[in-house]
Order: structure tokens, then C-alpha cells, then sequence
């Protein structure tokens, strides 16, 4: 997962996204910058979005299945065509699961304790959640013990403070709702998500966080 977020620094997370222009908006996405995917998979139908995902776009992005909370979630997912899974805490039944699995995972983490665990089975890259929530100096409080993780926030995460993230030291970044004005979504225009992802991500990227 590591070097997967050192080349996809920011996911766009698909949740509750109608299937009638999932496809318009996640190739307005794209034409904006963003080639890293998340469907929550409780929305309805969450795997078969990956899968259409997968067959309109192919190689263009990587979709990842998220809120994955259950083995029958990540098995529907992993056939759907997931290439990564993300969980929003840390069970230690599903990370025992997608470690035997051999299945890529960004495990959900708050506390010292669920990165102990998390570390404990090989995964030295996270995803801190809520974020949002927490005092922006909280991830470099965690990189003092444990030097080696690195950690996506999602919780809160918009592009209006993605900077603020990536320079207390988050290696991604996972944003949903606060990709883009609702009204872009709403009104299906396209060409204006597109424009406002395109014109605010470079200036929140530094040398180290190039969207390819």
C-alpha cells in the first residue's frame, strides 16, 4: 500500500454515487487528476460499481472497496475486481482475514493500539479515521513511536484543507463528500467538477505529491 499512495496520494471516495452517471462523473474525476478510487461498499450495489468501474476504465485507475467490515463484503469486492480494500476501524478478524488473504488492505486506525495491531500483522500504512476530528499534529504524535507508518486521512477531508494535511505529515489524503460542490454532482455538470478538481489540485501538491 505504501507505494500504491506515494503514486495515488489522494482517493476520491465514491459513496452513494447513483449508478445512472457514476461513470460521467468518475471520468470527470479523472480528467481533473485523480486516478485512485474508493466505493464504500454499503452503498447499494457497491460491488458491481467496482466492477463497472473496472470495465469502462480499465487501467486508467485503481478502485479500491471500502467499509470493508465484513469477509462476505470483502470476497464480493475482491471478485468485483477490488485491487485494495479499506476498513474503517481495526477488527482483528478482517485484518487476520485480508493478511491471509494475501489481499491488499489500508486499515482503518485512531489510537496507538489499533496501530500496534495493525503493525503486528505487516502493515505499516493506515488510514486515520476520523481525521477531521483530530488536532492536525495527532499523525506526527503516532510517528514518534511507530517512525515507520504512514497514514491516508479521511474524516473532514476536503480540497480547500488538503494542504494543511499533507504537510503535517499524512503521506494521502481520502476525500468524499468534500471533493466537489454538491451542486456540481446535482446538476451533472461535468465539465465544472472537472475544472475544480484540475485548478486546485496542483496547489496542494508538492514535490512528493504528483498525481501521474
Amino acid at each position: 500500500m505504501k507505494t500504491l499512495i506515494q503514486k495515488y496520494p489522494v482517493i476520491s471516495i465514491l459513496r452513494n454515487i447513483p449508478e445512472k452517471y457514476l461513470v460521467q462523473y468518475v471520468n470527470a474525476i479523472i480528467n481533473g487528476g485523480i486516478h485512485c478510487f474508493e466505493v464504500a461498499l454499503n452503498t447499494p450495489d457497491g460491488d458491481k460499481q467496482i466492477k463497472l468501474l473496472k470495465q469502462e476504465f480499465k487501467n486508467k485507475i485503481v478502485v479500491g472497496g471500502g467499509t470493508a467490515i465484513t469477509k462476505e463484503r470483502i470476497d464480493r469486492a475482491v471478485e468485483a475486481g477490488a485491487e485494495f480494500l479499506l476498513t474503517p476501524s481495526s477488527s482483528e478478524k478482517i485484518i487476520r482475514y485480508c493478511h491471509d488473504q494475501k489481499i491488499k488492505i489500508l486499515p482503518g486506525v485512531m489510537t496507538p493500539t489499533d496501530v500496534e495491531l495493525c503493525v503486528s500483522y505487516g502493515y505499516d500504512t493506515m488510514k486515520l479515521f476520523p481525521a477531521g476530528d483530530l488536532p492536525l499534529n495527532y499523525v506526527k504524535s503516532l510517528k514518534g513511536p511507530f517512525d515507520q507508518t504512514d497514514y491516508v486521512a479521511v474524516g473532514g477531508i476536503s480540497l480547500s484543507n488538503a494542504a494543511q494535511y499533507l504537510d503535517s505529515g499524512y503521506s494521502g489524503l481520502g476525500i468524499a463528500s468534500g471533493l466537489v460542490p454538491d451542486e456540481y454532482i446535482i446538476n451533472m455538470d461535468w465539465p465544472a467538477v472537472t475544472a475544480y478538481i484540475r485548478d486546485r489540485l496542483p496547489a496542494i501538491m508538492t514535490g512528493k505529491y504528483i498525481i501521474q
